[in-house]
């Protein structure tokens, strides 16, 4: 199927939920993918931070298919084996005791909700409310928008649910002020994804456990975009020196095939008891499978440790890249999840990075989003680097101060 037919089939017959680029891609290889057309690209979108051993990695596709000619699904009414292996590897390599599975991270962050809620009710005197960040992203089920505080995604869905209150990001004094005797939960994103890649500074995250303690409130932190290897530690939260009470993950567990997770320290992990919650295809052999092969593969290759090294590789030639072009204002992120800030809109740098062969995009109108396969080696990153160099002197940019790098 060309790209006209594929347009034309999706205009006509799917929902017109999203602005797609005028490309479809049919196969892909490691960091690499190929359109109808059979021009070939550099990938740093990573399906939005989701293929972490890249395209058609063998122990992946082995795993699924393997699985696949055995079992697909059989639901929670009865024990799964990958589900529990899954589960014992999860906790065996945090700090967690139990593992609920879902579908995807608005499910995850769903599901933490509802812990939260109850645990404030049973545990802590009726307690509701929820303290989120400004700029977060949560998910866009009900739940999980009202705790996304960008009004941009809420407006037309309101009323949304109620107990959700959000302050500034970075700002512990600020949330200091807003817990209450009603709190139940704060939730926070360790690196702040869809709002633009903002990491949390270290004594602010400190800054908040510690709240947390002091007033007996849970730390949920959100980690579907920077879980599973991301940021150059398995968790982000082990950046920081602390452990949240609750942690949520998807994107990248799955590698590919759909699969979230909530992960709840011991004191609050028997919180939900049969009927509370639950998802038909959660957990399934399946996506089971599929996730055992991806921790397990993150963690025989070496690719935890890889986006460390790599990713300060990415952030370093950005940081060089930076002085040589004004239209660069930041370097942003950590690991393999960089922002790099722009002084001019994101979309046209997009556009020409694609029609030159990389895939990245806009985070924020005025903001790339580089978030690779965890795979990727320094000879890619040149070449990505090479390619956002070339498309940058194509453009005529404004004569602006030199750029800064945070991590």
């Amino acid at each position: 199927m060309d790209l006209q037919t594929v347009t034309e089939l999706s205009n006509k017959y799917l929902m017109q939920t999203y602005r797609r680029a005028p490309v479809a891609f049919v196969m892909g290889q490691g960091a690499r993918v190929v359109d109808t057309e059979g021009k070939t690209y550099l990938d740093f979108v990573a399906g939005i931070a989701v293929t972490v051993l890249g395209h058609n990695h063998p122990a992946l596709t082995a795993a699924i298919r393997a699985q696949a000619a055995r079992l697909l699904h059989v639901s929670n009414l009865y024990y799964i084996p990958q589900q529990a292996e899954l589960a014992r590897w999860l906790v065996e390599h945090s700090a967690f005791a139990r593992a609920f599975f879902c579908n995807s991270g608005a499910e995850a962050n769903e599901a933490a909700i509802k812990l939260a809620r109850k645990y404030g009710r049973s545990q802590r005197e009726g307690r509701f409310e929820i303290i989120v960040a400004e700029h977060s992203f949560h998910g866009r089920t009900l739940g999980s928008l009202a705790a996304t505080a960008q009004p941009k995604y809420q407006h037309a869905f309101e009323p949304l649910p109620a107990g959700f209150h959000a302050v500034p990001f970075n700002d512990l004094q600020a949330l200091e002020g807003a817990v209450t005797e009603a709190t139940c939960a704060v939730m926070l994103e360790p690196i702040q994804g869809e709002g633009g890649i903002y990491p949390a500074s270290v004594d602010y995250l400190r800054g908040v456990r510690k709240l947390c303690d002091a007033r007996g409130v849970l730390l949920v932190l959100d980690e579907v975009q920077t879980g599973v290897g991301r940021t150059g530690r398995l968790f982000a939260y082990e950046h920081y020196g602390i452990v949240p009470d609750v942690l949520t993950l998807a994107k990248g567990l799955g590698g590919g095939v759909p699969i979230g997770a909530m992960l709840a320290r011991s004191h609050v992990a028997d919180t939900l008891v049969p009927g509370d919650h639950g998802a038909t295809f959660g957990g399934n052999p399946l996506a089971c499978a599929a996730a055992l092969a991806v921790v397990t593969t993150l963690e025989a290759e070496g690719l935890v440790e890889r986006a460390a090294t790599v990713g300060t590789y990415l952030s370093t030639q950005l940081q060089e890249l930076a002085h040589r072009h004004p239209l660069i204002r930041e370097v942003r992120g950590r690991g393999l999840m960089v922002a790099v800030e722009l002084a001019t809109e994101a979309a046209p740098v997009v556009d020409a990075c694609r029609q030159r062969g990389l895939l990245v995009n806009a985070v924020t109108p005025s903001a790339l989003r580089l978030v690779p396969p965890l795979i990727i080696t320094q000879a890619d990153v040149d070449e990505a680097v090479d390619i956002l160099d070339a498309t940058l002197a194509a453009m005529a940019p404004p004569a602006i101060p030199h750029a800064e790098v945070r991590t």
